[in-house]
């Protein structure tokens, strides 16, 4: 199953001289959509428009966004809905074109086949040699130029290689191709700094949210390979995938922490309990929208 929306019109063609084809000119957002409820939204939308604001792209117009989604989740139980804001078209050259309208793009695709085992058991991952530049102008948004994980995720093809943890050009830890990373070390929950490149997900602060909840110490700080190894529980996360605990790292085994499975059962009763819905973003039928 996939539904496109492209500002507005049931279609999938886009034109050639769109700016987020030509020149990766724009944002987008990943969703979970779990029983009609469209999860976390107003998180995205905030992200997404500090990034519109952070590339002098128009602000989203949240009503309209948010009445095409609704028409594009209608029935639908599971899946994914991405949403892809450009900066319009506007003619050849990197030069911003002073009339451009932003394209919306939005599509529904089916939930991916995840293993349950992979939040239960959790998962191997491996260490990749594609190195992360530093753009601090760039980063902590979910901009449209995904090349550098595009080539780290070439770096491997084991089925049982579930992510690829990636460093920035000094050897510092950043995050995974498709996740964010936490360590915990002395009972302390430790992620990477992002100030200098990487996305700051959604489902990482909502578990340095949780760690408060829960009384647990957590510093976001630079961390180096020394510290993955010297870890006592590692984990990875993004909206889809919720929480999966590492355990194991190239060669080096781990196990799943009383930390990870704290945090990941808190997950799992704030989804349960159907909480922190945004009751002012409402189909109108019933359906809740969370955030």
């Amino acid at each position: 199953m996939i539904r496109v929306m492209i500002n507005g019109r049931t279609t999938d063609c886009l034109t050639s001289a769109d700016r987020g084809l030509l020149y990766g000119d724009g944002l987008f957002e990943t969703i979970a959509v779990k029983d009609g409820v469209v999860c976390h939204w107003q998180q995205h939308l905030q992200r997404l428009q500090a990034g519109c604001a952070r590339l002098g792209i128009e602000p989203v117009d949240e009503a309209l966004l948010a009445e095409e989604s609704r028409q594009l989740v209608e029935g639908v139980g599971r899946a994914v809905l991405k949403i892809i804001i450009t900066r319009g078209s506007g003619g050849r050259g990197y030069r911003v074109p002073g009339q451009a309208a932003p394209t919306r793009i939005l599509q529904l695709h089916d939930w991916p086949d995840f293993p349950v085992a992979c939040a239960e058991h959790g998962v191997a991952v491996r260490v990749c040699h594609t190195r992360l530049g530093h753009n601090p102008a760039l980063a902590g948004i979910k901009h449209l130029n995904r090349l550098e994980q595009v080539l780290a995720r070439q770096e491997w093809d084991d089925a049982d290689i579930m992510e690829g943890l990636l460093l920035d050009s000094d050897g510092n830890l950043v995050e995974g191709t498709m996740s964010n990373l936490f360590l915990v070390r002395d009972g302390v929950l430790q992620t990477p700094d992002l100030h200098r490149c990487g996305v700051a997900g959604i489902m990482r602060t909502r578990v340095l949210e949780m760690a408060d909840q829960l009384s647990i110490s957590a510093d976001i700080c630079q961390l180096a390979i020394e510290d993955l190894h010297a870890a006592g529980e590692i984990f990875i996360c993004n909206s889809l995938i919720g929480i999966w605990p590492v355990i194991a790292v190239d060669a080096r085994d781990y196990a799943k922490g009383a930390i990870t499975s704290r945090l990941q059962g808190l997950l799992a009763s704030c989804a349960d309990a159907d909480t922190d819905i945004d009751t002012d973003i409402d189909t109108g039928t019933g359906r809740r929208w969370q955030t």
